[in-house]
């Protein structure tokens, strides 16, 4: 909203501010104010001057020679090069001294050896927006109205000595979407008085309502429309004065009804229109929604088709106007209109919004519109158009306002105790304060004896609906600076990080430190990728996004390994073939297909290997990613949270995996062992789906570590006494576990037995087709004494008894 400081010095006095100290008093009340801009963008000496004589320059036929009368003892010889100029007219001259924008000084100069006393000038030179000026004025000299001044100064002419206020409102604030709003606004910052303006209509005898009558048919999107009839208009320029309050809101004139129509809509925020009565058949007026596939062709000539959301204004056949948007070249008003049919109506906001965005209209009428318009002005901004159109264009007012009404809307009421306005503002105001401000504002109120005020809202302002809006006000005008300043009480809590948050902390820092890097990847997904690895989440439903940016991320992931076998792709068609990433995010389902309550968020930890783990050089060749490396990570991961002894491996043939080199990752629990994940290599179809070489991967449910993670470092003693190391070799069947032998040599080793290690697997044709020979390294320690060969014998021979009666085991010489 661009507000003049000439016009609303109109309305409330201004006197003791100037543009920049009234911006600051309004910014600091809660209406920010962009930019105080100057219309004056360096004119100085420029007058009113009169074309006496235009004549042709001897020497050069694009320029003339003029006499000008600019109110001086004698009369100016200009050469001018404008083609439109012509004797009779007024038009700005700068004279010798003067100053045009740019610092440019007019002399004394000779064009082709006639003299030139001075400038005679263009809108442009004028340093005027002439996209703003009516278009028969956008080229040439700029001629001023007949009547104008000679001689007076051109700032004064084209208000040019003005300033021009940028607001920046919030969407709150529509009320300052008009002259008046804003006028509202600084009185009861300053503590003054709004003067209104005189809408009073000189109608004539004749009724307005023999002419025209008015329904509404689509009561929720219009509760109220009124109309007047003004005859005998003579459709032509408006007063300088117009034209220049309209420019400097940034709004081009028209004719004068139309100029009107927009000057009362800036003053009283009120949109109105004006039709052709002659071409309103019968005079009839019905407000209603539109039909499918009706068509309305625009004041801009554009054809548009219209659905049954939309709301017309109509003749009770044909559409006249996009009611809120913009009116229809059916009824538009032209040079040869003679009678006026002027609306002011009050549309729903929703509805104006609706039509301008389908249509591709945005207008000032529809912005205000679309805020909300005070009910309570549309019958005084109707008077106060159809008083200056009687005025200005020579109508005649016909008795009366046709209208029809709805529903009404009241103002409201709203209570504000003085305690709760002191509590939340941490202020001591007293009674007479509070009410001191409220008459500023110039709502009405009440005061009680328990010290409440019932506050009396204007509907100008539809902010305002809650006690907490009243205080908003109170503090406003009591001025942000002065509330005192209220020390933070209570007790702090220090900042800690959750375990779950430290946990993956402390993952992302050791798989970074371990050469990984970390992927942030979308949590929306297509859904065709929820069904890979479908390990962790059998029997569960993806979850689909109501509003979703393409069928491409419709749905909520359920496993993180997709988006990071995009990842590898992706760096793969780069020439990036080693890639080697993770990333710890959230994976979402649902167990029902329709949801009916909030969908299961679980962390999860993935992880992707493939190309090389090392470059080739000069002494050694290239090494590749293997299974090991996946499950080395795995064991990091599982030494890092401390529950490594908790880990197990189950060979598992998983969708989409590897089937020969896939294992399911377990964890004890009280109830046994259970799955949180799988480590493996991709299946090759996969593989080659994605153009991937040897593709390793790994992903863990973390919630089920997040409960067990220890954290705790134990510490033993060095031992004291030596280890006794044996060594065993068993031949079992291809099918067995080293997994398993390894559980039953701890489980029959006893507490001489301190650790087992595998170091050795073979298979070969001397063993036979399903047999493999498992090497294991056994230590045997006591804590506070030397073992004897016969303790460990006995302890060895008692494994070696259990592997071959569990695992048929025969021990290899």
């Amino acid at each position: 909203m661009n507000v003049s400081y000439k016009w609303l010095s109109e309305y409330v006095d201004l006197d003791g501010y100037n543009g920049a100290e009234l911006a600051a008093l309004m910014t600091s009340g809660g209406i920010e104010i962009d930019i105080v801009e100057s219309l004056n963008k360096g004119v100085s000496g420029v007058v009113v001057g009169h074309v006496v004589t235009r004549e042709k320059h001897p020497d050069a036929d694009k320029l003339s020679v003029c006499t000008v009368d600019v109110g001086q003892a004698e009369p100016l010889q200009i050469v001018c090069g404008a083609k439109n100029v012509a004797a009779g007219q007024l038009v700005p001259v700068a004279v010798v001294g003067a100053k045009l924008p740019g610092d440019f000084a007019i002399k004394r100069a000779k064009l082709r050896g006639v003299e030139s006393q001075g400038m005679i000038c263009s809108a442009k030179e004028l340093g005027l927006n002439d996209k703003l000026l009516p278009k028969d004025q956008q080229e040439g000299i700029l001629v001023l109205p007949e009547g104008t001044k000679i001689g007076r100064s051109i700032n004064e002419v084209l208000n040019l000595d003005d300033e021009v206020l940028e607001l920046d409102l919030t969407p709150n604030r529509s009320d300052c979407l008009s002259m008046l709003g804003v006028a509202y606004e600084v009185a009861a910052l300053t503590g003054r008085t709004v003067k209104l303006p005189d809408n009073r209509v000189h109608a004539s005898a004749d009724r307005a309502d023999q002419h025209i009558s008015v329904r509404i048919d689509a009561k929720e999107q219009c509760t109220h429309y009124s109309a007047r009839y003004i005859k005998g208009v003579k459709i032509g320029p408006s007063p300088q004065w117009m034209c220049n309050r309209l420019m400097a809101a940034g709004i081009r004139p028209i004719n004068n009804v139309v100029d009107i129509t927009n000057f009362v809509m800036l003053e009283y925020g009120q949109p109105l229109h004006a039709f052709d009565a002659d071409k309103v058949k019968g005079g009839r007026i019905v407000v209603r929604l539109a039909g499918e596939g009706e068509k309305l062709v625009t004041l801009d000539d554009q054809e548009r088709t219209l659905d049954v959301h939309h709301l017309v204004i109509t003749d009770g056949e044909q559409p006249l106007a996009l009611a809120g948007v913009m009116g229809g070249a059916n009824s538009e008003v032209t040079e040869a209109t003679v009678n006026i049919l002027l609306e002011s109506a009050r549309f729903d906001g929703s509805s104006v919004r609706r039509t301008s965005r389908q249509v591709g209209l945005r207008s000032e009428s529809s912005t205000r519109f679309e805020k909300g318009v005070d009910p309570a002005r549309v019958v005084p901004a109707l008077d106060r158009a159809a008083g200056l159109i009687a005025e200005y264009a020579g109508g005649l007012v016909l008795e009366g306002v046709v209208e029809a009404v709805a529903s009404v809307q009241e103002p409201k009421t709203v209570a504000v105790s003085l305690s709760k306005v002191n509590r939340y503002l941490g202020t001591d105001l007293s009674e007479l304060e509070v009410g001191t401000i409220l008459e500023r504002l110039q709502f009405s109120y009440e005061h009680t004896a328990d010290g409440s005020f019932t506050v009396q809202v204007p509907t100008r302002r539809g902010d305002i609906a809650r006690d907490v809006d009243l205080i908003e006000e109170v503090a406003r005008l009591h001025g942000y600076d002065n509330i005192p300043t209220t020390p933070i009480e209570g007790e702090t809590t220090p900042g800690a990080l959750t375990k779950p948050q430290a946990i993956r902390r402390e993952l992302r820092r050791r798989l970074t430190d371990a050469g990984l890097h970390e992927v942030i990847s979308y949590s929306f997904t297509h859904p065709e990728r929820t069904k890979l690895f479908p390990v962790l989440t059998e029997g569960a439903h993806y979850v689909k996004l109501s509003m979703p940016m393409s069928e491409e991320r419709s749905v909520l992931r359920m496993s993180l390994l997709p988006q990071l076998l995009e990842t590898a792709r992706y760096n793969h068609n780069r020439k990036n073939n080693d890639v080697a990433v993770f990333e710890i995010g959230s994976v979402f389902h649902a167990d029902e297909e329709t949801l009916t309550r909030l969908p299961k968020e679980k962390h999860r930890l993935a992880v992707l290997l493939t190309g090389h783990k090392s470059a080739a050089q000069w002494n050694r060749k290239a090494e590749s990613f293997d299974f090991y490396d996946a499950k080395g990570v795995l064991e990091t991961v599982a030494e890092v949270l401390g529950v490594s002894r908790l880990i197990g491996y189950e060979a598992a043939q998983p969708e989409h995996m590897h089937p020969g080199r896939t294992a399911v990752v377990t964890i004890a629990t009280e109830r046994g062992s259970e799955p949180i994940g799988f480590v493996g290599q991709l299946h090759p179809e996969v593989q080659q789906a994605h153009d991937l070489g040897d593709t390793y991967v790994l992903e863990l449910d973390l919630e089920a570590l997040y409960e067990r993670a220890d954290s705790d470092i134990v510490y033993r003693t060095l031992p004291r006494y030596p280890a006794i190391q044996r060594d065993i070799a068993v031949v079992v069947g291809r099918e067995i576990e080293a997994g398993k032998l390894t559980e039953c040599v701890r489980a029959n080793g006893g507490q001489l037995l301190e650790s087992v290690n595998l170091f050795d697997v073979y298979i070969g044709e001397k063993l036979g087709a399903d047999k493999k020979s498992i090497a294991l390294s056994l230590i045997y320690r006591h804590p506070e004494r030397t073992l004897t060969d016969e303790e460990v014998t006995e302890a060895h021979s008692r494994i070696v008894a259990e592997l071959e009666q569990s695992f048929a085991a025969e021990l290899r010489k």
